[in-house]
Order: C-alpha cells, then structure tokens, then sequence
C-alpha cells in the first residue's frame, strides 16, 4: 500500500509539473485522480476518511472544534452543521443545503494522497492562516458552504497574536480572513482562482477574542472575473466590523508552478 502510494504521488508530481499547465485543474485533477477529496470547492460536503485511500490516517481537519473554541463560536458551529446534509444509520440522507468545508495547513492536503505529496513539495510550507500549532493563538474559524444560494458563512474567533490596536484585531488580519472567505467562495464556485482586488471597508473595531461571522455572497460571473462581496458583523448580526468586495481570476495550474 505505501510503495502504491508513493508510486501515485511521484506520477502526480511528474504529470503536474510537466503536463498540466495548459489545463484548468478541476478536470485536469481529476482524471489524474480519480478517487480524491480534492479542493473544497468541488465538493459540498466535509471529507470522510474513508476518501484517503492512500493514507493511514487523514491530515488534521482545523475547521473541528477544539477546546479554545468559545461557548459562541460552538453554538454558532452547531446551528450550522445542523443545516448540513447528513448520512443517517441505514444509509439514508438528512437533506441540508449547507456542507463545511475541511481546512489543511496546506491546499495539498485536499488531494488524495496529499499528505505524502505535501513532504516532496516545499514541505515547511504552510498556509498563512493555519501556520501554528497552539489552538486559539490566532486564526480560528470554520466555513460553511451553500451552492444553490451561491454564499458561504465564515465563522472567525481571533486569538492574541492578531492584536493591532491594543485589545483589537490587527486590519492585516481582518483582510486575511476576508481574502480566505471572499475567495473559498469564488474558487468554489469558478475552481482555482487567485486574488485580483479587495476592497475593504474598516466600520468598527473587532475585540480580540470574539467572534464573528463572515457572510460571503457571489455578484457575478464575468468570463474568467467571478466578483464576490461581504459582511463582517457580529455573532448575533447586530453590528457591522466591516464590509469588502473582492474580484477574484480564474487561472489554471500552470501558474502555481510557474507555468
């Protein structure tokens, strides 16, 4: 089983970096791997470890509740995976029209066997918003996705080492947030997509360690532009922190690998 799945992994290093470049990478991932949990805007649903076929155990999932969660950001987790579709004993469905979405420390991770391939690719990279280990120190949050209506809701609790002003969250750190929000939904709906533009506006200070919600919603497609906006308010909706749009490109795989 590992010799297999290093095998795999080689050949889907070799294929990326050699062949794909000319094609986007929703139908170019997968036909390279066929049984993969891939990126969280090809699927509306959290992964199962059932689909890591390659791995002894999955990579850890940061979007589940830890014990720095506060008793808001539970009961706000709680109401909405309530609302997501759930596998029932005899294999009946609960219908729901949101699913959350899993978080890696790396994009990597979302593929099948992506745990090997994350130590052959640059393995001390992590990603900006998960890059410690200590819970509640920075970036905690959770994301919940809902295709048909075309909008996600990010729910954020922001640990000390986001302070700007003293006893509030760093701006740098508000746009980080909103970026990873702004465009989970704008790669969920258009595959791969970089940031073009995000234009932010500042209303009233997040304390530190409270939490809010980032509702995100689609404005319009565009050939290759896919124009996103959002809300930043708190927990109950009765204040706005801050307000954004963004304009999100869709590329294709070459140009993460220099292509």
């Amino acid at each position: 089983m590992l010799r297999h799945g290093l095998q795999v992994t080689r050949v889907f290093c070799q294929t990326v970096l050699h062949t794909v470049s000319a094609r986007p990478l929703r139908s170019a991932i997968l036909r390279l791997i066929p049984r993969t949990a891939l990126l969280p805007w090809l699927s509306s649903r959290a992964v199962s470890v059932s689909e890591w076929p390659l791995l002894s155990s999955p990579p850890r999932d940061y979007s589940l509740p830890n014990p720095s969660w506060s008793t808001e950001m539970r009961r706000l987790y709680e109401y909405y995976d309530s609302l997501c579709e759930k596998e029932m004993e005899g294999g009946e469905k609960k219908p729901g029209g949101w699913g959350r979405l899993p978080s890696y420390n790396r994009t990597l991770k979302y593929a099948a066997g992506g745990k090997c391939l994350s130590k052959l690719l640059k393995e001390k990279a992590r990603l900006f918003t998960r890059n410690t280990e200590e819970q509640g120190a920075a970036f905690e949050y959770v994301v919940f996705m809902n295709k048909s209506e075309k909008r996600c809701v990010c729910i954020f609790q922001a640990g000390h080492l986001l302070e700007g002003p003293p006893g509030n969250v760093h701006g740098g750190a508000i746009a980080t947030i909103i970026d990873t929000s702004l465009g989970t939904l704008a790669g969920y709906l258009s595959g791969i997509v970089m940031t073009a533009n995000l234009n932010i506006n500042y209303c009233s200070p997040i304390p530190l360690g409270s939490v809010v919600l980032i509702d995100s919603v689609l404005d319009k497609v565009e050939g290759r532009k896919t124009f996103v906006s959002c809300q930043v308010t708190s927990s109950d909706g009765s204040k706005l922190h801050t307000e954004a749009t963004g304009l999100f490109i869709s590329i294709n795989v070459g140009h993460l690998f220099g292509g």
